[in-house]
């Protein structure tokens, strides 16, 4: 069996061990439009619409949109076309029910983000069972905690497209020197055809390209546009790609012919992103790493307006989460993959952010991405 299909039913295996734990026969996991979660593609390779149902009897029954897609990228015991339930995803956990043979009374938990009058209408189409659906303590906050933690193929997936984003970070850089990068709209086309060449699924989220008039934004908006990029005063590009689902996210600043002010600025954020680095470690908790951060900047007078920095793999935010706020509760361990993104913002001198992706390992903070500050 090829190696990728055994990782996921090794992944199906830690979820199965916890079902058992939890007295659960039946978990429903969907990621549809309007409902999206990446656990799905994490426990069976699908990368688009379906449902995946796991049994307390350690199988698994992916129900995809796309049945021909299916066939070429998914793993489980058995797919079944999603037409054959009429699309409808209650009539769908009903026959999964069935078909694996879950015995009556048991307990199903559906995804935590359904609504109130949808789980009604589950409990009224599955009776003869125990529908259950739970936040904090439920299947979707154990998965979290579980893919924060990235297994050995992940992290070669991951180093593989922090290679092609650093790729794309040099070629930023030579194209602004050259002068072919001109306009936001420039960096961003360049971004997005790069992408493709390297054989990315496409970019992991909307490239925000910010030139000196328009970086004073956290998120620019709109993402991108026509205006001037890179000229006098710092400009900011927030982007990452997407490698066989995986996602880099880095945001890196080009300063032209900054003033003292704006120089101020960047050696704060060098500062504040060397001081995080070097107190990344196995055990230590995100919140103070975070608190350190914000501290620093305080003692010039200056307050950072996001998190620190967040999680990331299948999407581009997930756990663990480096937040200043009493209810962060994450610690660090080895194998997680986060960001480092200390930023200040300024109506008048313009922004200024670096972001890199960061593997925790036993002995501190790896760097996987080479994002910096480009100064022109």
């Amino acid at each position: 069996m090829p190696q990728k299909q055994v990782i996921y039913q090794q992944r199906r295996e830690r979820v199965y061990d916890w079902m058992a734990r939890e007295g659960i026969s039946l978990l429903m996991i969907e990621d549809t439009e309007g409902q999206r979660d990446s656990n799905l593609r994490w426990l069976s390779g699908m990368p688009a619409d379906a449902l995946l149902f796991l049994s307390a009897e350690r199988k698994a029954l992916l129900v995809p949109w796309d049945i021909n897609l299916a066939k070429i990228y998914a793993n489980a015991d058995f797919i079944r076309a999603y037409t054959e339930f009429d699309r409808l995803p209650i009539k769908a956990c009903l026959k999964a029910a069935l078909l694996l043979k879950i015995p009556h009374g048991s307990r199903i938990e559906i995804p935590s983000v359904t609504s109130y009058p949808r789980f009604l209408r589950f409990i009224e189409a599955l009776t003869d069972f125990d529908v259950i659906c739970r936040d904090n303590d439920g299947a979707a906050a154990v998965l979290e905690q579980m893919r924060a933690i990235k297994d050995e193929e992940e992290l070669h997936l991951y180093r593989r497209a922090a290679v092609i984003t650093n790729d794309i970070i040099d070629l930023v850089e030579k194209h602004l020197r050259t002068g072919k990068i001109k306009t936001e709209y420039d960096a961003v086309q360049l971004i997005q055809g790069e992408c493709r060449k390297k054989r990315c699924e496409g970019t992991g989220f909307e490239t925000l390209a910010a030139g000196p008039d328009r970086s004073m934004a956290i998120h620019c908006f709109p993402a991108y546009t026509t205006s001037q990029f890179g000229t006098t005063g710092l400009s900011i590009l927030d982007f990452g790609v997407k490698y066989q689902g995986y996602i880099t996210d880095i945001t890196l600043t080009v300063a032209a012919e900054p003033t003292k002010a704006q120089e101020r600025l960047l050696t704060l954020i060098e500062k504040a992103y060397k001081l995080a680095l070097g107190m990344v470690q196995a055990g230590k908790t995100s919140l103070d790493i975070a608190a350190a951060v914000d501290a620093f900047f305080a003692k010039s007078g200056k307050t950072m307006p996001h998190a620190l920095g967040h999680g990331i793999g299948l999407d581009s935010h997930e756990g663990p989460f480096l937040r200043n706020r009493n209810d962060n509760e994450w610690i660090l361990q080895k194998g997680m993959v986060i960001t480092i993104e200390p930023g200040l913002y300024d109506p008048r001198l313009g922004g200024c952010r670096l972001e890199n992706d960061i593997l925790v390992t036993e002995n501190g903070g790896e760097e996987l991405t080479n994002s910096r500050i480009i100064r022109l």
